[in-house]
Order: C-alpha cells, then structure tokens, then sequence
C-alpha cells in the first residue's frame, strides 16, 4: 500500500506542476489516467491484511440502503437512533462510532436499512482509518447522507466530496453519455456525435492505448464530456453513481442568515438532532429521492391489504413485480389487472411491459385456474 500511496502522491505533484494548456492536455490525460488505476489498485481487498474490525460487514437487508457518511463527531449516532429503534453510541468526542452501525426506517411500508458509517476522514482515500471500509460499505448504498456539522468550516463538505470522488464514488451525477465497446481486432474507432470541447482523437487513442485497449469502439454523444468522464467509463466496474442528500446537523446554534443560505443550497436539508428539529423533513425528502414504489397485490374476488406494500424501484414494471412476488411467476403469467395512477381505466389489463405507479393495485392473472398473486 505504501508504494501505490507515493506513486499517487508523484502523479499528483506532478499534476499540480503541469500547466493546462493545450500543449499539455495529453500528458494530463495520461496522468489522470494512471492515477486512477492507481486508486483503483489501492482500494482493492487485501488478503494479508489482518481483521477490518468485528461488526464492520453488514448484510444488505430491506428495501433500500442509506449510507450516514460524515467528519465524526457530526451527529451520525444521533440520528440514526432518532429516526430507528438502533442505539447507535453517542458521545461529544471524535470516532465514537468504530463499526458499521445498521438501523432499520421504517416509512410508507418500506423497510430501509440506514448504516452508520464510521466517522470518514481526509485521506480516507489513500486507506488512512478506516476510510477502505467506510468507502467500501458506502458504495453499496442507494443513497448517501452526508451529515455536515453547520458550525464548522465551509471546506468539511469539498473534502469530503473529494474524498468520494477519488475511491469512483460520484455523488448526484449520470454516467457520462460515452460508449466504449471492446472488439476483437480492427484497431480504435472514435465518433464525436457533435463537436467535442474538451476530446479529441488523439487524446482519446492516448488514454486508450496507455489502458492496454487496442481494438474499441468509441463513441462520443456529450459535447461537453471531458477527460476525466472518459476515464470513469474505461473504470465503469470501479465507478458508482449515488444520490446524496446533503444535511446539515447543530443549525440551532449558527445565525438565521447562514440558517437561509445553507436551505437554499441544492440537495440540502437542514436539522437539529439536538432539538429535534427538521428530522421529519430529512426522512421525507430521503423517501423522495429513493424513489421506491409502493404496490399493492390482489387476489380475484379479495380487497386488497393496504397494509402490507409490495416495494419495488421507480420506472418498475409488471414484470419487476412478478419477480419480487416469486421468480417462478412469469413462467405461468397471463395477464395482469391494474387499479391506479398507472391505468387508464380500472382495472387496466396489461403485460409484463406495464409501468406501475406509486400506490398501484396489481392482481397477476396466470394460465393456471385461479393463479393470483397475492
């Protein structure tokens, strides 16, 4: 590790070093290239290393996943016990949390399990702390909740941006709109679909060839897309794409201007854990953004139970609903019958293309006498 840290660390004095220019961009290129295989390499498990520390691996479990990322001390622990039935240890000093704290929300009849994470510090990045494990359980998530302290320093939430940013974790970003389609033989084929501004072939062939990839096809749709984006779609299996929310704790204690500035910030909310304030609103706008659909299933000639929801993902279809019921569904599946949002009247019969809507009533019909789904 220490090795892979100072090569890091040459490649990024040497970056600071280097004038941009256009003289300069494919060197840049070739740089942030190997620095990303680099970080890559340094984030891989190690089967030498001893124990990462008893309760630090947790099962993924309920509907979704939400990661509590944050500097310690920030209120974490705090909230997670406010909003689940965890306990998560508190206390007014830093690191308080050493593992991986689960904690289940219970909301709208979904089940989702919010982690707390560790108290991740600058330099999580080259493996200082426990950042490799907290980084590691964060990308598994469906959402980060970087809790921020509204007394501190402006800068706390850039460094742990960056910090993210450089383990693959890009937060609030689509992947960029770049095709790179391996091939056997044929050379490199790169099309612009409109004229690149920041690309160009050369570059690209550059990056490539340094990346071991002889024979691709390239194609480019975003006249916006740069160097780095490029990068990321070469590194898509170390890449991943999180909705973060961010949320600023001890608002209680900073001045009603700062107060009006931090709420208008985009993907912010903002609360006191000490006074329990704006709680409410952070669990809301996490539903919101989790986009979870809830489903209601029916049996022929039984109302439905309101009480229990079937959770399945945004833009889901028939078919997502039949495999979260049984796998073994679609093999006798017929039609099925749609009351809600998503019908255009009720009941709707459709297929398994079918989008669902929040709050949809779904009674799957199969080729069998009486198969519904219940």
């Amino acid at each position: 590790m220490v090795n892979i840290t100072d090569k890091i660390k040459e490649i990024e004095d040497e970056m600071s070093r280097t004038q941009k220019n256009k003289a300069t961009n494919y060197h840049l290129g070739l740089l942030k290239g190997k620095l990303a295989r680099l970080r890559a390499q340094l984030l891989e498990p190690t089967t030498a290393a001893g124990g990462g520390g008893a309760g630090f691996d947790v099962s993924k479990s309920g509907d979704a996943r939400i990661a509590l990322v944050g500097f310690p001390s920030v209120g974490k622990s705090t909230f997670l016990s406010k909003v689940t039935k965890t306990k998560s240890e508190v206390a007014a000093y830093s690191f308080t949390t050493l593992t991986a704290i689960p904690g289940v929300l219970e909301y709208g009849g979904a089940e989702i399990q919010v982690l707390d994470l560790p108290g991740i510090i600058e330099g999580a990045s080259e493996g200082k702390g426990r950042g490799r494990q907290v980084i590691s359980a964060a990308k598994t998530s469906d959402m980060i909740l970087m809790v921020l302290d509204a007394t501190k320093r402006a800068e706390q939430r850039a460094l742990l941006e960056a910090e993210l940013n450089a383990v693959g974790i890009r937060l609030n970003e689509e992947p960029p709109n770049i095709t790179l389609k391996p091939k056997k033989a044929g050379g490199v084929k790169v099309t612009f679909a409109t004229p690149s501004k920041n690309l160009d072939e050369k570059l690209l062939y550059t990056i490539l060839k340094d990346y071991k990839i002889l024979n691709a096809d390239v194609l480019v749709r975003d006249e916006n897309a740069t160097v780095d984006q490029f990068i990321d779609v070469i590194m898509k299996d170390h890449r991943t794409y999180i909705k973060c929310l961010y949320v600023y704790n001890k608002v209680d204690a900073i001045g009603l201007e700062h107060l009006n500035k931090l709420a208008r910030e985009p993907n912010t909310e903002i609360m006191s854990c000490e006074l329990d304030l704006g709680i409410t609103d952070v669990v809301d706008r996490c539903w919101e953004e989790l986009r979870l659909i809830r489903v209601y299933t029916k049996r022929k000639g039984i109302d439905p139970d309101f009480s229990e929801a079937l959770i399945v993902r945004n833009n889901s279809t028939i078919e997502d609903v039949c495999d979260a019921i049984h796998r073994t569904i679609k093999e006798s599946f017929k039609y099925a019958l749609v009351w809600g949002a998503s019908a255009r009247h009720v009941p709707q019969r459709v297929g398994l293309s079918h989008l669902v809507a929040d709050e949809d009533v779904v009674s799957i019909v199969g080729t069998k006498s009486g198969l519904a789904a219940k």
